[in-house]
């Protein structure tokens, strides 16, 4: 009984773990595309602008992030 007791503490614990660093790092591969996005925009462009580039890329990422 205490053997299954601790397998079920360590799969309740390690599924809490993933859920966690997914939603981490969820983040942040975000804002690394947006940026990409936003850096291959200001070499293709001859007028470059901050803001409106980062709006596209944010629109751009969450259109393609929503398909998965």
């Amino acid at each position: 009984m205490k053997k299954n007791f601790l397998k079920l503490i360590f799969i309740l614990i390690a599924i809490i773990i993933i859920y966690l660093a997914k939603t981490n790092f969820n983040e942040y591969n975000t804002e690394k595309s947006i940026s990409a996005c936003v850096m291959a925009q200001k070499m293709t462009s001859k007028s470059f602008d901050l803001e409106k580039s980062r709006k596209y890329c944010e629109g751009q990422v969450t259109k393609q992030k929503g398909a998965y």
